[in-house]
Formats: structure tokens, C-alpha cells, sequence
């Protein structure tokens, strides 16, 4: 079963790239995706030992056995080709201006899940060259696309990864082995962490603090480890698109406003995992399963960003009395939304905007409520609820 991405039509519309880079976390479905949009590409994959290994010692040799366009998947594994892929588009180019003045077509797709060696070697060789697009895990968009069915607490649950919907693997198996054969191995070795007991302890408490502002000391404090440290890790998972670090609004005029950041996972069901839970029917009834539907909204919101190409900022809006709004939205031409999320469905009641929100934002009239599930509808003048499954639909017309 294909489920549509809906970055589909956001890459092909940019065909005047000649190179093309998907990055997203490992099994996310850049490889299914770039298939699916090339029926025409040769592909080749760097997860094979030796074809990596004779991109790595004679690329262009490599290369010459391929007919162009050409799918790489897993590129980073062989950095020694990006300055031989460079050396072909260039030409290209040159030859373009000489012939014709016809428009060039992409003629590399290439994919990559480990930002730390994408950052080394990717965009360093290929800027100017390339267009990047960020893939994430399955949106909730896009899950309902194909299957209106699934409830949102199961995928608030589950996540968004691709194969657990398309097989009937057990997603804490499945959860599991990602950890261990991903995050603890893949990321960890190639950003030359040490102390791999240490980082899985971090990881944990990163988990059960989902929706949660950051406390780098509070971290430290029960793991053991070095703040300085802890902030290094973050910000590789961070690249790595595992986690998204939610920046308060600030200003300079209101100094009553929070300063630390929200830490969110990208993917709750990764989420779910690390903080123990097997069972879909006990983590509804926990307390955790509120800020894990906020962590949920807002990757709603960054999947929309990144699958339409959207420049969006995102911010949390808090006052140190603890007025706050889950998340302010400003487009690209300067509107802002104001967006809390709510787990409720029936029982979600009107809210009104804090006062000091509305002295700093006086144009925004309407608090935008996401529920888990019920309908898109008007609880008040000035508010109206938007079910999360409707989330992306609602943003594309804002």
C-alpha cells in the first residue's frame, strides 16, 4: 500500500533543480518517496557494502555505470561523491549554455538520515547546487488520507512511521529496534559519542519531558551528566530531526515572558517508547498524554511547513504567572496565529486570549483550539476548534 506524501508535488514543482536532497530520520520513507515521484531514475543505495565502498574509492568510476538520473539513497555513506556529482552538474550546466537555453531537469535525487555526516560533506560541496527538503515521519494528514479510520490516539500513540501502517509488525518491537539499531548506534558513532549507557539515560528523560520547557540543570541532576553535555546531544538529535526545540516569543519590552525553550519529539510514538508505555489503553489515562498531543500539534504544524515549503515562524507565548499560548504562527507576510491545543473532544470550551497576549499581538482577534478528534466549529466569537485531523487543511488556507 502507497501512502501519498504530500511533499509530492512540493519537490516536483522545484524540476529546474539539478540535484535534489531528501533528510529525514531513518525509515521515515525518503527512499519509497523519491521511487515513487522517479519511475524513470536508476537507483542505487549506499546501504549496499560494495557499492558504497567503489563510490568511496572511484567515484567517478561509479558513476559511469549508471545511467543519469540517477536515485542515491543513503548518500552520506560515500562523502567522496559529492565533489564528483558537483563536477557533472557543473558541466551540465556549461554545456547548457552553449547548446540551448532549455531548462535543465533534476538529474540526481539523493536521500541521507544522518544529518551529522550530511552537514560534513552534503552542503558544503553542493551549495548553490542543490535544492534540501526535510521529511518526516507521517502526518496525521497524511495517515487519514489513506485510512480515516485510525483513531488519533493511536497514532498519538503509534507515530507516524510508515511501516507500521503498512505491516503488522508490533510497534514497541518495531520502536525498540529503531532505538537501538538507529539513534544508540547510528548517530551516536558517527557523532563520536563515548559514552553511549550515558546518552540512552539522557534519551529516557528527554522522553517523559515531551511539551515540557527545558531544564538543562534538571536533566543533569538525574542523569549524572554534564549540562554542557546534555546540550550537545540535544542539538544533534535536534539536527537529526528526532527532536524540535520550540523558542518563546520574546521581547524586549515584556520582561514577565518565559526564556527557555520546549523540547518536543517529532514523532510521539517515539516518544511513547522511551517512556515505557506498551499498551495504547494506560497511556490515555495518564498525565503525560496531554503534553503528548501538544508535542503532536505542533508536528503537525512543522510536517505542513516542510511538506508545502512553507517559512513560517513558530513560537510559545508564557508569562511567568503562567498566562500562555501553546503556539504563535507568523507567515510569511507577517499574520499571526494563535493556537493551543487540547485533548478534549466534545468537552473543549471556549477560551478567551490572555489580556497581556492581546496588548502584544492587538491584531490577532481568535484563539484556535486543536482537539484530538469532534468537528471543525465556532465555540464563540472569538474562538473556534479545529480537530487535528483537519489541522493541515486549516494551515494551507490561513
Amino acid at each position: 500500500m502507497w501512502i501519498k506524501r504530500e511533499i509530492s508535488n512540493y519537490i516536483n514543482s522545484m524540476s529546474s533543480e539539478l540535484v535534489q536532497v531528501v533528510i529525514g530520520p531513518r525509515q521515515c520513507g525518503k527512499s519509497s518517496l523519491l521511487w515513487h515521484l522517479s519511475p524513470d531514475f536508476t537507483e542505487v543505495t549506499f546501504d549496499d557494502l560494495q557499492l558504497r565502498t567503489l563510490a568511496q574509492n572511484d567515484p567517478a568510476l561509479f558513476l559511469t555505470n549508471y545511467k543519469l538520473p540517477l536515485i542515491i539513497d543513503e548518500v552520506q555513506y560515500a562523502p567522496n561523491i559529492f565533489p564528483e556529482i558537483k563536477r557533472l552538474v557543473d558541466q551540465l550546466k556549461r554545456e547548457r549554455l552553449k547548446k540551448t537555453k532549455k531548462k535543465l531537469k533534476v538529474v540526481f535525487r539523493l536521500t541521507g538520515s544522518n544529518q551529522v555526516l550530511m552537514d560534513k560533506n552534503v552542503k558544503e560541496s553542493l551549495v548553490g547546487r542543490a535544492g534540501f527538503y526535510y521529511l518526516n515521519t507521517l502526518s496525521v494528514s497524511e495517515i487519514f488520507s489513506t485510512d480515516s479510520s485510525v483513531s488519533c490516539m493511536k497514532i498519538l500513540f503509534q507515530g507516524g512511521w510508515p511501516e507500521l501502517y503498512v505491516s503488522d509488525i508490533p510497534n514497541v518491537k518495531y520502536l525498540n529496534d529503531y532505538i537501538r539499531n538507529y539513534i544508540e548506534k547510528d548517530i551516536v558513532l558517527s557523532a563520536g559519542i563515548s559514552k553511549q549507557s550515558e546518552f540512552h539515560t539522557v534519551l529516557g528523560l528527554l522522553g517523559a519531558r515531551t511539551g515540557e520547557i527545558l531544564n538543562y540543570s534538571d536533566i543533569a541532576k538525574d542523569s549524572g551528566v554534564k549540562s554542557v553535555t546534555i546540550k550537545e546531544w540535544i542539538s544533534l538529535l535536534e539536527r537529526s530531526n528526532l527532536v524540535y526545540l520550540l523558542r518563546p516569543f520574546a521581547s524586549n519590552l515584556n520582561k514577565r515572558l518565559i526564556k527557555s525553550p520546549k523540547l518536543h519529539f517529532l514523532d510521539t510514538g517515539l516518544a511513547c517508547r522511551l517512556q515505557g508505555w506498551t499498551e495504547i489503553e494506560p497511556f490515555s489515562r495518564s498525565p503525560q498524554v496531554g503534553n503528548m498531543f501538544e508535542s503532536l500539534v505542533l508536528a503537525e504544524i512543522i510536517k505542513c511547513m516542510h511538506n508545502y515549503g512553507k517559512l513560517w515562524q513558530i513560537f510559545y507565548w508564557r508569562t511567568r504567572i503562567g498566562e500562555e499560548i501553546d503556539f504563535v504562527i507568523k507567515t510569511e507576510t507577517g499574520k499571526i496565529i494563535a493556537m493551543d491545543a487540547k485533548l478534549g473532544i466534545h468537552s473543549v470550551s471556549p477560551t478567551s486570549l490572555p489580556t497581556s497576549f492581546k496588548k502584544t499581538f492587538p491584531e490577532v482577534e481568535k484563539l484556535y483550539l486543536v482537539s484530538i478528534a469532534g468537528k471543525r466549529q465556532a465555540l464563540s466569537k472569538n474562538c473556534e476548534q479545529i480537530p487535528i485531523s483537519e489541522l493541515t487543511e486549516f494551515l494551507l488556507g490561513i
